[in-house]
C-alpha cells in the first residue's frame, strides 16, 4: 500500500471519510438512495473532486452488492436499463465539465443539488402520471451529466421515482440498481478520460467493508410499511451533510 495512503489514514480527515462512508451505506440500505448525497459533501472537504469520485465509486460498487438480489425482485430492471442508456450518452460531457471547474465550485454544486432536491421533495412536488419511456431516457441523460460533473447521478432519478405513484419498495429497488449501474459506467469513463485516481482506489477499497456493513444494517431495519419515516430520516441526514459541505462553513 503506498505511503501516501497510509498518511491519509493517519490524518484527521480519514475519520470524516469513514463516518461519511458508514452513514452513506446506512442511508442507502434502508432507502435505496442517498449514498452519494451523504458521502460527497463530507468527503469533498478532505479530497480533491476526482479523488472524491474515485473513492465513492469503489466502495459504492461493492457495498450495495448484498442488496442486489432483493432489488432485482422488487424493481423494474427494464426501466433501469433505459435510464442507463440516457446516462451513457451524457456522462462524458459531465466529466469534461468537472475537469474545467475549480474544486470550490464542485463543492457548492454538490450541496446545491442535494438541498434543491430535498426542497422539491419536501415541498410536495409530485408527478401523478405514468412514467413514459421518453421521460425515463431523458432523466437518465440528466443524471449522466450530473454524475460526471458533480458526482450525483441520483437526484433526477430519485425525484422522478419518489414523485411517482410507485410503491416504496419499487422506488428503493430501482434507484439502488440505477446508482450501481452508474458506478460501473463512471469507472469506465474516468479510466478512458484519464481522471481515475490510482491512489484514491486504495482509499475506496479500505472503505468497502465499513460501507457494506452499514448497508446491511440499513437493509435489515427496512420495513415497507414505514416508508415515510425512512424518507424523513434520509432527508435529514442528507441535509446535514449538504450543509456541512458548503465551503463557506470551512
Amino acid at each position: 500500500m503506498p505511503d501516501s495512503i497510509m498518511s491519509i489514514i493517519a490524518a484527521d480527515g480519514f475519520g470524516l471519510l469513514l463516518f461519511a462512508t458508514m452513514m452513506a451505506g446506512f442511508v442507502r440500505g434502508f432507502s435505496g438512495f442517498g449514498a452519494a448525497m451523504v458521502y460527497l459533501p463530507m468527503a469533498s472537504q478532505v479530497l480533491s473532486p476526482f479523488e472524491t469520485l474515485t473513492t465513492l465509486i469503489v466502495f459504492d460498487v461493492m457495498g450495495p452488492m448484498v442488496l442486489v438480489p432483493r432489488a432485482m425482485r422488487e424493481g423494474h430492471p427494464k426501466d433501469v436499463l433505459r435510464l442507463g442508456v440516457g446516462m451513457v450518452v451524457f456522462l462524458p460531457l459531465g466529466v469534461l465539465t468537472l475537469s474545467l471547474i475549480p474544486a470550490e465550485a464542485f463543492r457548492y454544486g454538490i450541496s446545491a443539488i442535494c438541498i434543491g432536491l430535498l426542497i422539491m421533495l419536501v415541498g410536495g412536488i409530485r408527478y401523478r402520471g405514468l412514467l413514459s419511456r421518453k421521460m425515463i431516457y431523458a432523466t437518465g441523460g440528466i443524471s449522466g451529466f450530473l454524475g460526471g460533473s458533480v458526482g450525483l447521478p441520483g437526484p433526477p432519478v430519485i425525484f422522478l421515482y419518489m414523485s411517482s405513484p410507485n410503491p416504496i419498495e419499487v422506488i428503493r429497488a430501482n434507484t439502488l440498481l440505477f446508482l450501481l449501474l452508474s458506478d460501473f459506467v463512471m469507472i469506465a469513463v474516468l479510466q478512458l478520460s484519464g481522471h481515475l485516481v490510482p491512489s484514491a482506489l486504495w482509499i475506496g477499497l479500505i472503505l468497502v467493508v465499513p460501507n457494506m456493513v452499514a448497508s446491511m444494517l440499513g437493509a435489515w431495519i427496512f420495513r415497507p410499511g414505514f416508508g415515510r419515516i425512512y424518507r424523513a430520516v434520509a432527508y435529514l441526514i442528507i441535509l446535514a451533510s449538504a450543509l456541512s459541505g458548503l465551503p463557506l462553513f470551512d
